[in-house]
């Protein structure tokens, strides 16, 4: 019965991990500019890992492998984040500037 519901868990936590990377995917392809792209593709993607490596580990078990999924699971938490602020900071230095947009009634 444990089994079963560990299953569940995990299932349903990899197909909401592919769903994050889907709407990251959608959202880097129809958004306007460089940085919301930027910002859509960086927070899916911390999320998408989170999800889809939490439902592999309930998959693996407590193992060896585990181990493993949760080592990798923490260098790309620790390093997607860094390189979207190194990208946004070189598109920046190079004269990518943010787009103001002005709302209605605003100067």
């Amino acid at each position: 019965m444990i089994e079963v519901a560990l299953d569940i868990l995990s299932w349903i936590l990899l197909c909401l991990g592919g769903a994050f990377v889907l709407i990251g995917g959608i959202g880097a392809l129809r958004l306007p500019n460089f940085y919301t792209r930027l910002h859509a593709a960086s927070l899916t993607e911390t999320m998408a890992t989170i999800l889809i490596f939490t439902g592999l580990i309930i998959q693996a078990g407590p193992s060896l492998a585990a181990l493993k999924l949760v080592a990798i699971m923490v260098f790309l938490l620790l390093t997607a984040p860094t390189a979207s602020y190194a990208l946004a900071n070189a598109a920046l230095q190079s004269g990518v500037r943010p787009a103001a947009d002005k709302r209605d009634g605003e100067l």
